[in-house]
């Protein structure tokens, strides 16, 4: 009997396990253009064979300098927000672990005993007496059979929230890795300006001191001792302003490093970090959708398609089924003899008649898989507007460095011709600070667009979802 019964248990399970309502799930289109945007703001050529499908380079391959490799290494240890997201993966993991077990029978093995004494006017056979019993069972306790796929479709909507969760920390790594990138090079470039406005305040003081012996010989006027005093006053300005930007720049580098980056591994100016590599995005935008965000966006679309398979099951009989095998006796030492086996078979079947709560709860999910599928799209729309913004500053990032060059060179042959008019007294000393502050203000300009171009490429790396794709593996 024992044997018939747990073949039958298998047989349900096996064939009734697998009814789901759940919709059939079609992936919605995305609500972009199919291709990028071409115009004079955007390259000429995505597709440059000179650059690298940013989906398929790791970051190493994508960020080569040694020492900016050395602090993301220390921030992917030590993150703390990356350490939550990788917690969150785990939990994720273990809720899907709860639901998919609801499936299978949970098998118990319980022991009782009991002794009570019975007064006579209750006894059956009118005299006081003591009562004992014992008992062992093997079985297994209101197992709910999934025919019409309530429990599956709990299980894929956690499985679904898994995956989407998992996706997500691989978007934060993602984020991580650019902004300790971004970080790194914001530090840098603000370095190199307090570098440059260091060698401003030296050449104004010279320039200062020289027109102050002047003035005490009465050769120029007081105007242009104190025109000479603001560059002074200006440059110690700037250097007190980049000091505390270079050191604001360390402390967010810091932060998401996790720990105090050593000093040897921090850059003093843009040119020592070596050139990124240049990535491309592909002809098509459909690349996006390899995005990890967009993926966790679809898992997460998946789950609540799921879930309305589960509220539609509640419509439908739920089957359970109790049952046990074991041993009974009178006495402790009477448990294993011969006759004293014990089974007990309890199908119970339950049908819902009327709860308002089951309607709304499908209700509730149709609701929320529509607010899924907008959450979805609405992230296909920011990832092609980030990748867009990102082509428009590469298409035109090289054009702003050439002219801000130009114009750097400019003003510094502008500055030297004023130096020598004023030298030989054919012009004031105002010509010379107009010069000298151009040129300042277009060498602070070359810094900024040199460290927009970098930042750029990180950006556009990290929008076109850099690093790889690893697909997850399968769990059913």
């Amino acid at each position: 009997m024992n044997k018939k019964l747990f073949f039958l248990l298998g047989v349900i399970a096996v064939i009734l396990g697998g009814c789901t309502l759940a919709p059939q799930y079609f992936r919605p289109d995305a609500p972009i253009p199919a291709s990028w945007p071409n115009g004079a703001a955007y390259p000429a050529n995505h597709a440059n064979t000179n650059a690298f499908d940013a989906a398929h380079l790791k970051w190493r391959e994508f960020l080569t300098d040694e020492r900016l490799q050395q602090v993301i290494d220390m921030a992917l240890a030590n993150n703390r927000d990356l350490r939550l997201a990788g917690l969150n993966v785990e939990r994720a993991r273990a809720m899907y672990g709860i639901q998919r077990a609801e499936l299978f029978p949970a098998l118990n093995a319980v022991g009782y005993g009991s002794k009570e004494h019975v007064p006579g006017d209750l006894s059956t056979t009118g005299r006081s007496m003591t009562r004992e019993s014992y008992g062992v069972n093997l079985g297994i306790s209101s197992w709910e059979i999934d025919f019409f796929g309530r429990i599956r479709g709990i299980k894929e909507e956690a499985l679904e929230e898994y995956l989407a969760t998992e996706e997500a920390a691989k978007s934060a790594r993602l984020l991580l890795i650019s902004s300790v990138a971004n970080a790194y090079l914001a530090l840098a470039a603000d370095s190199e300006k307090l570098k440059l406005a260091g060698s401003v305040l030296e050449t104004s003081k010279n320039a200062y001191e020289l027109i102050k012996r002047r003035y005490d010989l009465g050769l120029v006027s007081e105007l242009a001792l104190r025109q000479a005093q603001t560059t002074v006053d200006s440059a110690k300005r700037d250097i007190a302003l980049y000091t505390q930007l270079a050191a604001q720049d360390e402390n967010a580098l810091n932060l998401l490093a996790g720990t105090p980056v050593p000093a040897e591994l921090l850059s003093k100016n843009l040119g020592s970090v070596i050139t990124l590599k240049e990535v491309f995005p592909g002809i098509s935008s459909e690349t996006l959708l390899r995005r990890p965000d967009i993926m966790a966006g679809e898992h997460r679309l998946k789950a609540a398609n799921a879930s309305i398979g589960a509220a539609r099951a509640a419509f439908f009989p739920r089957i359970s089924l109790t049952t046990a095998v074991g041993t009974a006796s009178a006495e402790l030492s009477g448990l294993f003899r011969a006759g004293s086996d014990t089974w007990s078979f309890v199908p119970q079947i339950i049908m819902p008649i009327f709860d308002a709560r089951v309607w709304s709860a499908y209700d509730a999910t149709k609701v929320e898989k529509e607010i899924a599928v907008a959450q979805y799209e609405k992230v296909i729309q920011t990832a092609f507007r980030e990748v867009v913004d990102a082509l428009a500053v590469k298409g035109t990032v090289d054009s702003q460095l050439a002219a801000q060059q130009s114009l750097v060179d400019a003003t510094a042959e502008t500055f030297r011709l004023s130096m020598v008019r004023y030298e030989k007294g054919i012009d004031s000393y105002l010509g010379v600070l107009d010069a000298q502050r151009s040129l300042y203000t277009s060498q602070q300009g070359l810094i900024s667009i040199r460290l927009i171009h970098l930042t750029n490429l990180v950006r556009l790396y990290a929008v076109l979802g850099g690093g790889g794709f690893s697909i997850p593996h399968e769990i059913k």
